[in-house]
């Protein structure tokens, strides 16, 4: 029964994944490069895809390297104060977003179901990222 539940699992979470990069590879060059509110999604969507796949959160070291920007400062088109460092390319969220993926793969399909059962992030470590 875990087996088939770790299975239907990842399925899911593969699909959405998928879905995610079919849009990235989709977009238009013109959305990508001057519709900011695409770019900063996909970044958030993916940087925080990474985080919370990342156990113990404290070794979490992002893919897409970003900064937390005080609520003052914020992008007109920026969805919250995770702030990429630079304009990423295309290739580069794409290829994060695969190594990504296989991390996702190996936590759902391999982790034991002990570990699996523990708390993802302690209290020390929230305010980390």
């Amino acid at each position: 029964m875990e087996d088939a539940f770790r299975q239907y699992l990842w399925k899911n979470f593969g699909a959405a994944i998928d879905m995610l990069k079919e849009a990235i590879t989709l977009c238009p060059d013109e959305l990508w490069q001057k519709e900011m509110k695409f770019f900063y999604l996909t970044c958030h969507t993916t940087i925080f895809l990474d985080y919370y796949l990342t156990y113990p959160v404290k070794n979490f070291q992002p893919g897409l390297p970003y900064t937390v920007t005080d609520p003052d400062k914020l992008p007109p088109e920026a969805i919250d104060d995770v702030i990429p460092d630079r304009h990423y390319s295309r290739q580069e969220i794409l290829a994060g977003l695969s190594s990504i993926r296989e991390k996702c793969k190996k936590l759902i399909l391999h982790t034991t179901g002990d570990k699996l059962m523990n708390r993802w992030i302690e209290d020390d470590e929230i305010s980390m990222h």
